[in-house]
């Protein structure tokens, strides 16, 4: 069965001809999603392109996007799956495949995402480098959630990064709970160096939360991107049409103070 799950238009036209909307329509009847991508790429698409795009790779992982359908009339909007790509590169989340057959791939080679006849190679749909738990902003979803870190480090024989991964993950957590109040997916994948662990906490509150550097002794609370800050060798914030994505990679031995 396949149902619409993200569709932007924009309230303008492309000449007198159509809108130029872009959608995706999702099939999960397989072992991976399968995305159609249809509309028009034009500048005027472009930002609702990339906020689906962000979407489908924070919400459906693995997946392979289907790129038959749309009207190109603009190329240039195809650099948004590159920025995409960069922007996602650190997340725990699988990148997409972009479907094409091999007549028609030329206006996607060097897109960001890898390309592929999906007839000729079918994506990898083993979810043996990447853990998932959904949860709610209860008390509670904390500890749910470092036992998901606990588990993957055991699994991936990943020991050294367990601390700093629980700490992290404690602080993504807690945030949605006391500040954005909704449900969340937490993700948790071993990073392709075999070393390095990639968490990311995705809920659906616009409210983008900010490291404003260290806060006063005497404060109260307020500690939680600091830690993160303290411990991760990386993080970020991405903002998604309906929601965000915090996203941090952990290091074994790092220490920021280096």
């Amino acid at each position: 069965m396949v149902t619409k799950t993200h569709e932007y238009v924009p309230d303008m036209h492309n000449g007198a001809i159509m809108p130029t909307d872009v959608h995706f329509l999702v099939a999960d009847d397989e072992p991976y999603a399968v995305v159609q991508l249809q509309g028009v790429l034009d500048q005027r698409s472009a930002e609702a392109l990339r906020g689906a795009l962000l979407s489908v790779v924070a919400d459906r992982t693995p997946a392979v996007i289907e790129v038959t359908g749309p009207r190109i009339d603009d190329p240039t909007v195809l650099s948004t799956f590159e920025e995409v790509a960069r922007e996602t590169a650190d997340w725990p989340s699988r990148q997409p495949m972009i479907s094409v057959p091999h007549a028609f791939a030329g206006p996607w080679e060097n897109v960001g995402f890898r390309v592929a006849d999906r007839a000729d190679h079918p994506p990898p749909h083993s979810t043996e480098s990447l853990l998932r738990a959904d949860l709610d902003p209860v008390t509670g979803a904390a500890r749910r959630a470092r036992e998901l870190v606990t588990e993957a480090c055991a699994r991936w024989e990943q020991p050294a990064v367990a601390g700093a991964a629980c700490i992290v993950v404690t602080e993504l957590v807690n945030n949605v709970v006391a500040h954005a109040q909704t449900a969340m997916t937490v993700l948790v994948g071993r990073g392709a160096d075999g070393d390095t662990l990639h968490l990311s906490v995705r809920d659906w509150s616009t409210a983008v939360p900010v490291y404003a550097g260290p806060v006063p002794t005497t404060a109260y609370g307020g500690r939680g991107l600091l830690l993160i800050q303290a411990v991760a060798l990386r993080w970020g914030v991405t903002d998604l049409p309906d929601g965000k994505v915090v996203w941090s990679v952990v290091a074994p031995d790092y220490d920021h103070a280096d």
